[in-house]
């Protein structure tokens, strides 16, 4: 069923008119939605809910598999292939014309192939409703699939409940909820029933509501259902991910419109030509238009399509060594264009494992190394010195308790440790594992769960023969209790430890413990903080990635600017930011604020923040948007459903293979198989390197395609017969085809590649620089064929044998331009043999040159005949040089001019 199929749901809490679902008490709950909270809804309810809303299940309209394969064909390149096909079968030329239209469908497959297993974001939402759950109707306790529930409905959640739909709560004892596939934010948000008073309120700051797709960790609830399918902020996701339409990459587009503006000129001078010729009666009709037909195959670089699939397959292919898989072929030139780099916080700038980092105690501060829960770690002091923290009365109790008080547990899935339990949990309990190498081995008497309402736990347990009181909470809390009870607490100290890790975007936890008699069985509450002693107090972060510094500053010295767009706080965020170094300037701005702005006032001020904190999927759509009305060649990376809309709208969406969610990898372009951000630097380099030789491709293909071309008008103009037959021309394309066009696909990325700034996706693959100058080369390696040819006529030689030698003239014009183009360096430099396939591949093309004039049946075919080796191969060779060494001169020049604008330039900014 597809969601037309669907009745038209309505979203009471997106109603104008009404205040926000979070502000509303029980009674306006109950005369909103008509919900009994004792009994429930019921069955009339239901009926009259259901005919409104529909089920609650995400649905996705199925695409026609024959449109799909179909529209795989819609592409200028296609058009110039296809054009090129119908020509050489026009000429008869059967086998020309087969192995084209095999081509043509052979890229249609791959397309059509890719394109089914990327797009599955949608399929992969609506799994993420599938659940059972505890409801409530006509006073009855029902469990109920997730897909039967409406609004109104009122639904009980406990520890371990997969949340079926958006709620409020009505009743919430203890709970937490795990929201970070909808928010990024790591920790569980403690939820309460009591409305909030705020009429604008980031997601995530929502206490008394939750979430369908979430995870319930801790306590139990109540919860009229408030929004489902597509109504419910996953649904919302899901309707962002489908309206979001695949655009074309910016180097599909260059290519388009190169392809569309060659298919035009070339359509253009032939015409030209046939309408000259009929007037001048420069040929018979039949002999003019052989002459007009063998000028557009000549000029047609039918090699285009092929040359490019090829160059951007080998990129894939190296990305693919490098752990980057890149599920469209074009994708991979997109990173080179990237200018800015958009970064989820959590799971790829950080590894989403909450660590402790720090330890402070009244005798001074301590760091904790090794990030994450797997990692080895050492406890040093100020001076990164290691501390003997065994013989530490105050460290030893810290990790102790640290270990003991706490139940998570790890588990090893695919060589990564998953957490079962509370994050914060995870982090005491890793601290235990770095420093001791081993579980925790409790023995425990009575323990006292962590509730949201007096924040702290505690556990009573026999230590080393001494029963022993261990308690763990917000710091202030525990302070509280100790001076409640008589003690003292150094509160200038502890306030001023509090702060400085809170300016860390740190949770700080405190750590204390309490001596009880020896025969105590149960916890007394009302006990705790009678000669009770905190241990120390431990600052709590989801690191960065150790790798990610360097990475982020080679991107920002390629001129990449990277931004964090994230669900978490914003103090927190920004700490992360400044520890990366994202910018000089970290500003933060969160989506409350964003929401604030309208289009306009977010296009003109969006340059200015690094940080994008407590962003919803719908405002990091919005951000991605803006980024690009002006003018950014963007990429998002993610790993949650938070992040599939950014994900699929920018650029190129890159997803983290690991953590990262089916939704994210399906929206995305490129997958990080190692969850490596560091793999997006050599994605860029990959990206650059590619269109770099795709650049050089087209720079090579077009002069040579088109001095073919030149051949023909030139002799047209002339006013002489044509020194080359249509099936030379032929044979120079589908040879060039095989051999000497893919040499630059060998071609090792050039020195510097990373410093020159991402290229201008406006100025298009062929600047004017370039046209002019394949515009030269053509008429000049043209010119030199039908010089030699006139020339050789001149002295005796047949036609034939001309024609076989401007042929050969034409072969190594492309074979020595070929060295001029591959690298911005002098030929004959320490580059000339770094690509050493380019010469295998030469040899093979004068292989195959030899076939042509020396075997007798292909002589018969393409009207060759057997020329000496001065004739037929050491003029072509001086003719080449002569190429060569002109295009070497045009290269010195250009090289000088821009090294002289280079220094004027620098001048003037010292001046300034």
């Amino acid at each position: 069923m597809d969601d037309s199929a669907q009745p038209s749901p309505q979203r009471d809490d997106q109603d104008v008119d009404k205040p926000p679902l979070w502000q509303l008490d029980d009674n306006q709950l109950r005369a909103r939605y008509g919900t009994d909270t004792d009994n429930g809804l019921t069955d009339d309810q239901v009926r009259q809910q259901r005919a409104k809303y529909g089920f609650n299940e995400l649905t996705a309209k199925k695409q026609s598999r024959i449109l799909r394969f179909l529209r795989q064909f819609n592409d200028s390149i296609n058009y110039i292939l296809a054009g090129a096909a119908v020509l050489t079968l026009l000429m008869q030329h059967w086998s020309d014309s087969f192995v084209i239209f095999l081509v043509i469908m052979a890229n249609a497959f791959i397309g059509y192939f890719q394109e089914v297993s990327a797009d599955n974001a949608l399929a992969k939402i609506q799994e993420l409703l599938v659940s059972q759950n505890f409801v409530y109707r006509n006073g009855v306790k029902l469990e109920l699939p997730s897909r039967e529930l409406v609004p109104g409905d009122l639904v009980q959640l406990e520890a371990g409940d997969a949340v079926p739909a958006d709620m409020r709560l009505i009743s919430a004892d203890n709970l937490a909820a795990q929201e970070s596939i909808l928010t990024g934010e790591t920790n569980s948000v403690a939820k309460t029933e009591e409305p909030l008073a705020d009429a604008h309120l980031a997601l995530a700051e929502r206490t008394n509501m939750v979430y369908a797709s979430t995870d319930i960790t801790q306590g139990s609830g109540l919860g009229i259902v408030v929004a489902t399918a597509a109504q419910s902020e996953i649904g919302h996701i899901q309707s962002s991910v489908k309206e979001i339409k695949s655009k074309p990459t910016p180097l599909v587009q260059n290519l388009n419109r190169l392809g569309l503006g060659l298919s035009l000129a070339i359509v253009a001078v032939a015409v030209i030509l046939f309408v000259g010729g009929l007037l001048t009666h420069i040929y018979s009709l039949p002999t003019l238009t052989i002459a007009v037909i063998t000028m557009v195959v000549g000029s047609m670089p039918e090699g285009l399509p092929a040359s490019t699939s090829v160059v951007l397959a080998m990129g894939t292919r190296q990305l693919t060594r490098k752990n980057a898989i890149v599920k469209t072929l074009p994708a991979v030139e997109t990173l080179g264009a990237v200018d800015i780099v958009n970064t989820d916080k959590t799971g790829t700038l950080t590894k989403n494992e909450m660590t402790v980092t720090d330890v402070a105690t009244p005798d001074g501060d301590f760091q904790v190394s090794g990030v994450g829960y797997d990692a080895d770690g050492t406890l040093t002091d100020q001076q990164g010195k290691p501390v003997d923290w065994r013989n530490d009365e105050r460290l030893h109790w810290l990790v102790r308790i640290a270990g003991e008080t706490s139940d998570a547990q790890f588990h090893e899935e695919d060589g990564q440790w998953q957490l079962t339990g509370e994050p914060t949990d995870g982090a005491l309990t890793a601290l235990y594992h770095k420093l001791y190498g081993e579980e925790p081995d409790v023995n425990e008497v009575d323990s006292l769960p962590f509730d949201s309402q007096f924040r702290y736990s505690a556990r009573l347990a026999d230590v080393d023969g001494e029963r022993v009181l261990m308690v763990k909470g917000a710091p202030q809390t525990l302070a509280r209790l100790i001076k409640e009870h008589g003690g003292t607490v150094m509160e200038a100290e502890l306030e001023a430890t509090i702060t400085r890790f809170a300016k860390q975007g740190k949770r700080v936890v405190g750590l204390a413990r309490q001596t009880v008699p020896q025969d105590l069985e149960e916890i007394d509450q009302s006990q705790i903080g009678t000669d009770m002693q905190i241990m120390g107090l431990v600052g709590i972060i989801d690191p960065p990635r150790p790798e990610v510094a360097a990475s982020v500053q080679q991107l920002r010295y390629a001129g990449i600017k990277v931004k964090m767009i994230t669900g978490d706080d914003p103090q927190t965020a920004a700490a992360i930011a400044q520890q990366l170094n994202l910018g000089e300037d970290v500003r933060a701005i969160t989506g409350p604020e964003l929401d604030a702005m309208s289009d306009a006032e977010l296009d003109r001020e969006i340059g200015k923040y690094t940080v994008f904190a407590r962003a919803t999927p719908a405002e990091k759509l919005r951000i991605v948007q803006s980024q690009q009305r002006n003018g950014h060649v963007v990429a998002m990376t993610g790993d949650g459903v938070n992040d599939a809309p950014a994900l699929k709208q920018a650029d190129i969406g890159v997803a983290m293979g690991i953590k990262g969610t089916d939704v994210a990898k399906g929206a995305a372009d490129m997958v990080l198989a190692n969850d490596d951000f560091t793999t997006i630097q050599t994605a860029v380099k990959e990206g650059r390197h590619v269109f770099d030789n795709i650049r050089k491709t087209i720079r090579y293909l077009l002069p040579t395609s088109f001095a073919e071309g030149f051949v023909v008008v030139l002799s047209m103009l002339l006013g002489q017969e044509l020194p080359l037959y249509p099936t030379q021309l032929l044979w120079i394309n589908m040879v060039s085809a095989l051999t000497i066009q893919f040499a630059f696909i060998f071609e090792p990325p050039d020195e510097g590649i990373m410093a020159r700034g991402p290229r201008n996706v406006h100025e298009g693959i062929i600047t004017k620089a370039y046209a002019v100058e394949i515009a030269f080369v053509a008429l000049m390696i043209a010119g030199l064929g039908i010089y030699i040819y006139d020339l050789l006529t001149s002295m005796g030689f047949s036609h034939t044998v001309g024609s076989t030698v401007t042929l050969q003239v034409i072969i190594f014009g492309k074979i020595f331009y070929l060295f001029n183009l591959r690298t911005e360096h002098p030929v004959f430099s320490r580059y000339l043999f770094q690509n050493k396939m380019a010469f295998w591949i030469i040899g093979l093309l004068l292989l195959l040159q030899g076939a042509i004039i020396y075997l007798p049946f292909m002589q018969d075919v393409f009207q060759t005949t057997t020329v000496g080796a001065a004739v037929g191969w050491g003029i072509p060779a001086l003719a080449g040089l002569v190429v060569m060494t002109v295009m070497e001169v045009w290269k010195f020049v250009q090289m000088t001019y821009r090294r002289h604008v280079g220094r004027v330039h620098d001048k003037m900014e010292i001046k300034d």
